[in-house]
């Protein structure tokens, strides 16, 4: 164990402000929600709750198990597969995460909706009325089930890639000499041993559609989340929407512990006489191109669909070659926002995990995992929590000022965007938390005691050994962070300060006024800046196959 020095005192008291930082909306959230809010919970209780607390119920369970279906099945093809496209589908089947689920939404509306591009098609060839009444309904919520597990299946995909290609041959090989077949295989073997990635998928999957407002409002599903928006802003409720927002925390606490009883008591164990990983069987002629658009099909509706429809929109309207200013100044804010939050995360986080490695202790083992706790909230209960203490800091300033005889300052936090930031860094922390922390796992403690016993100080050992070995790990969660910012709606929603829009905020505000096709630029940019982050992580992703 390290000695205490200065340097670790700081990075101690850091990870404990960290952890108190990401404790401080839930504990908010729970001090407004023993406000007492009797008129509101009657109309709650009569007209919105059954349906809300249904329509949630169903939502999350329906966008899981397709997820898990689509993410579960591409992944099994891809992995312990070989066929004519394979590598092709290793890029692409990721990509839809760069779609955020509103953006789909929005574009599916449109292309479904009468007199858009689809109903168009089928006039074609059917009478007015029976191309309308073929038309699937996408203001449902079937509809919005399908939409955002079109774009949130990836989460589900990566988790059980990674445990379908490292699995050993010999557990294959044992079933086959007991004549199971290649089904019999999945089913038995494949499947049951990649649960516990299958558990942190589904998790990832329903927290995101949690979070969700701008899908489900669009498409017309009375989830807790909107419930929770239209309490506080519609009915002027903080009290009422601080106890929806208790039972969404519930419902997040409720999906944190069935991933962890889908991963209890399972481990993997491959022997170390047998290190072969499976050998890919080989698909061809019809087996293989079967495999090929099967695996294709969800990229093309996630992802291919979405951008070239926000691309032609784009060019039919000329907003290339009419660039909006304003279009300039959304996107200025909104990669303003994402770096600050992203640089604050990121040193938050190295604090964090540098804290534990240098002196282990259990108030910095606490900070540690408080620090990656902040994803489980939803933005919108996240704004609603931060609202409380960041008013009081900014009173709290003002007394100051006024005590010292000095002009007041007014919403420093709140009417300067600070808030925002602070959200992003709250909600996004665990991912360079976790990273990070991935990556000192793999730098050997003998590093630290080699330089000690030489002389160099915790500080010189960090700059000169530890940052240049975490390069790829923080610059993995410096390009997820930002990206994340840049989509994140209900939190930047807001606690934006007025007459402040970014690229997400202003694409929800052509969608509220009807007129969602004026935003498709903005939408086109958002979805071009998160491409190549989603390439870059997934650039490592496949390994090669063991000997048939």
């Amino acid at each position: 164990m390290s000695p205490v020095t200065r340097s670790g005192r700081i990075a101690a008291a850091i990870a404990v402000a960290t952890a108190i930082l990401v404790a401080a909306p839930v504990i908010s959230i729970i001090a407004l929600a023993l406000q007492p809010a009797p008129d509101v919970w009657q109309h709650l209780i009569d007209y919105v709750l059954p349906a809300t607390l249904l329509d949630t119920a169903l939502l999350l369970g329906g966008v899981a198990a397709l997820s898990l279906a689509i993410g579960t099945g591409t992944a099994w093809a891809v992995s312990l597969h070989e066929f004519r496209g394979r590598q092709i589908l290793l890029w692409l089947l990721p990509l839809p995460l760069s779609i955020p689920t509103y953006l789909a939404a929005y574009v599916y509306v449109d292309l479904f909706e009468p007199l858009g591009l689809v109903h168009k098609t089928l006039a074609l060839w059917l009478p007015l009325q029976d191309a309308v009444r073929v038309l699937p309904n996408l203001r449902s919520l079937p509809g919005a089930v399908v939409v955002i597990a079109l774009v949130l299946y990836p989460y589900v995909y990566l988790s059980a890639r990674t445990m379908f290609q490292y699995q050993s041959a010999e557990f294959a090989e044992a079933a086959k000499t007991l004549g199971a077949s290649r089904w019999t295989i999945f089913w038995r073997i494949s499947l049951p041993m990649a649960r516990p990635a299958l558990a942190v998928g589904v998790a990832l999957v329903s927290l995101e559609t949690l979070n969700d407002i701008g899908a489900s409002e669009y498409l017309g599903v009375r989830t807790l989340t909107v419930s929770v928006f239209t309490t506080w802003l519609n009915r002027g409720s903080l009290a009422g929407a601080a106890q929806l927002s208790c039972f969404m925390l519930a419902i997040v606490a409720g999906l944190i512990a069935i991933e962890r009883y889908g991963r209890r008591n399972v481990t993997t164990e491959f022997s170390a006489e047998s290190p072969r990983l499976t050998p890919r069987t080989p698909l061809t002629g019809i087996k293989g191109g079967c495999a090929f658009a099967v695996c294709l099909l969800p990229v093309c509706l996630g992802f291919l669909v979405p951008l070239l429809y926000l691309a032609q929109q784009s060019f039919k309207r000329g907003l290339f070659a009419n660039f909006d200013v304003a279009l300039w100044r959304d996107a200025f804010n909104s990669v303003a926002f994402a770096s600050l939050a992203t640089l604050a995360a990121l040193l938050l986080g190295l604090a964090t995990i540098l804290a534990w490695r240098w002196r282990p202790s259990r108030l910095r083992f606490v900070a540690m995992n408080f620090a990656q706790l902040g994803y489980t909230l939803p933005g919108l209960v996240l704004a609603l929590g931060l609202l409380a203490p960041l008013l009081a800091i900014d009173n709290a300033l003002n007394a100051l000022a006024g005590w010292l005889g000095w002009s007041l300052p007014g919403l420093i936090l709140i009417g300067s965007g600070a808030a925002v930031v602070i959200a992003y860094v709250i909600r996004f922390l665990a991912v360079p938390t976790g990273f990070i922390k991935a990556g000192f796992e793999r730098i050997p403690r003998d590093y630290d005691d080699s330089a000690r016993a030489v002389g160099a100080g915790q500080t010189t050992t960090m700059r000169l050994i530890h940052l240049p070995l975490l390069r790829p790990a923080m610059l993995g969660a410096v390009i997820v962070v930002f990206v994340d910012c840049l989509k994140e709606l209900p939190a930047t929603l807001l606690l934006r300060p007025l007459n402040v829009e970014t690229l997400a905020t202003s694409i929800y505000q052509y969608a509220s006024r009807g007129s969602f096709e004026e935003g498709a630029l903005a939408a086109l940019l958002i979805v071009a800046a998160s491409i190549g982050p989603v390439a870059w992580l997934t650039r490592f992703s496949d390994i090669p196959s063991g000997p048939a």
